[in-house]
């Protein structure tokens, strides 16, 4: 069985968070809940309070708060209307499934993450829904994969980050590749995307990769 099979599978027992914090670059995002939801994925959305203002500020795109209005919120500017299962919460609803380490999960992403959130997390505040969701895949042994959106580092985030490695979350930044000749702007995103899904095993982005010499 492929790599990308096996990926489904589990998808479909259990689902994978996606978390979005209000670094800039909400592409990152997007690029990443169309792939997920395209291959079938059963998503577990959740936004920080500030991404609905990065949303403004970026875009002029006004984010609805309620969770059935997310996700077609969500769907329109990831492209995609029926695939998959997305499930939207409140980022302040901290009696949501996914604050309980009993509901089981695959893992989570946080794409683009923030100092302030990679900052909280890495001290065990859980001032809101993604914090708290993020220490409970810590708490549990579960897969977390922070994508920071920053530069440059100081030697406070980089500190942060490094509690965040001890601790078992993977941290792999937003920086891009250029060997796969990238042609667009969505070209260099996507592979950042499909590292950062790497991380939970999940392959369903067709990039070029690295091939040797």
């Amino acid at each position: 069985m492929s790599s990308t099979q096996n990926s489904n599978s589990n998808s479909q027992t259990f689902p994978l968070i996606l978390g979005i914090t209000g670094a800039s670059g909400l592409i990152y995002a997007v690029r990443t809940l169309k792939f997920l939801l395209e291959a079938d994925y059963t998503i577990e959305l959740v936004a920080s309070k500030s991404t609905y203002m990065v949303w403004q500020a970026e875009q002029a795109i006004k984010m609805p708060t309620e969770p059935e209005q997310q996700e077609q919120f969500w769907r329109e500017q990831a492209g995609v209307s029926t695939n998959g299962k997305l499930i939207c919460h409140r980022w302040g609803d901290v009696g949501a499934t996914i604050a309980s380490g009993s509901f089981r999960t695959v893992g989570m992403v946080i794409i683009p993450c923030s100092m302030s959130t990679v900052a909280k997390i890495a001290n065990g505040l859980s001032s809101d829904l993604l914090e708290r969701a993020a220490d409970v895949q810590l708490k549990e042994g579960r897969k977390l994969v922070i994508v920071p959106r920053e530069t440059p580092f100081s030697l406070i985030h980089l500190r942060n980050l490094t509690t965040l490695a001890e601790a078992g979350a993977k941290i792999v930044p937003a920086i891009p590749a250029w060997y796969h000749n990238p042609q667009t702007i969505e070209d260099l995103v996507d592979f950042v995307v499909a590292r950062t899904l790497d991380q939970l095993n999940i392959d369903c982005i067709p990039i070029t990769r690295w091939q040797g010499h």
